[in-house]
């Protein structure tokens, strides 16, 4: 029987948003699929050496908020100075208060997974990004490279 594959596109740079890729991407690597995850526009922030990723809570009202917030602050509150960083240090303490790994040690559980993570050569360009602020590991390719594999994946997800 083949390897299973899971191609999965990431395209934010948040820290909320970081955590879907690397994590589906580490466990499906551990349950022995193929992964590769192609990182374009804002996602290309990921593969950054120097991560400094901060929560968005602003446009994403689905997001439980502490002692009830979410009740009674009303979303446009979230847009406050020093809100974002507020948010991001509580997240990052409840994270790690329930043990869920960092994004740089699940970065790192994809790379040692073999995960190939791959940086949207057209995005680096558009946006003239320095790729020696990226991690070594990375490949650079476009869009067609990626359907080559997601093409013959059995799952592909849009993150």
């Amino acid at each position: 029987m083949d390897e299973k594959k899971l191609a999965i596109i990431a395209t934010k740079g948040s820290l909320d948003w970081a955590y879907p890729p690397f994590i589906l991407g580490s466990t499906a690597a551990a349950l022995g699929y193929e992964v590769e995850i192609f990182f374009t526009f804002y996602g290309l922030q990921l593969l950054r050496k120097e991560l400094s990723l901060e929560v968005t809570p602003l446009g994403n009202p689905g997001m439980p908020m502490p002692l009830g917030m979410d009740k009674w602050f009303p979303v446009l509150g979230t847009a406050l100075p020093g809100m974002q960083s507020m948010m991001t240090m509580m997240m990052k303490k409840k994270m790690a208060s329930k043990g869920v790994a960092s994004i740089d040690e699940l970065r790192s559980l994809c790379l040692e997974a073999e995960v190939r993570l791959i940086a949207c050569q057209m995005t680096v360009d558009l946006f003239d990004m320095d790729t020696s602020d990226f991690i070594s590991d990375v490949e650079y390719a476009g869009a067609a490279r990626f359907f080559e594999f997601a093409g013959e994946s059995d799952i592909c997800m849009y993150i």
